[in-house]
């Protein structure tokens, strides 16, 4: 039986709360990571799901990409999911990186704009 809108807000702030740890640990592990976040676009959570791992700028960002940081994003997110009883599948469309400099540059700093920049641009 599929979850209920009031089930699937429990799940999502579980899965928050997965997140939060693995970015407080990112913080302290990985040069120039800042934060991250999840969106779920026009779509209900979880199918529209995008987690965003934020670094202050582009050259730590692609420093991070060099050094394998893709992949310990994807086991952080993964477990995220795997924690809060959400499909791992989930994983293959979901991880985006991005940095602050880039949406100070591109955005003013708009978030909200960046990441539906982002969202457009990869469908």
């Amino acid at each position: 039986m599929k979850p209920d809108k009031r089930e699937l807000k429990q799940i999502e702030r579980q899965f928050v709360v997965a997140l939060t740890e693995a970015c407080e640990a990112a913080k302290t592990e990985i040069p120039g990571f800042c934060w991250l976040t999840h969106d779920n676009g026009a779509n209900q959570f979880p199918a529209g799901l995008r987690v965003t791992w934020i670094f202050d700028t582009r050259a730590n960002l692609e420093q991070a990409l060099v050094d394998d940081f893709k992949q310990h994003a994807r086991v952080r997110t993964l477990a995220a999911l795997e924690q809060t009883g959400l499909d791992p599948g989930l994983i293959s469309n979901c991880l985006q990186f991005d940095s602050e400099e880039a949406c100070t540059n591109s955005q003013k700093g708009n978030w909200l704009a960046r990441l539906a920049q982002i969202r457009r641009t990869r469908h």
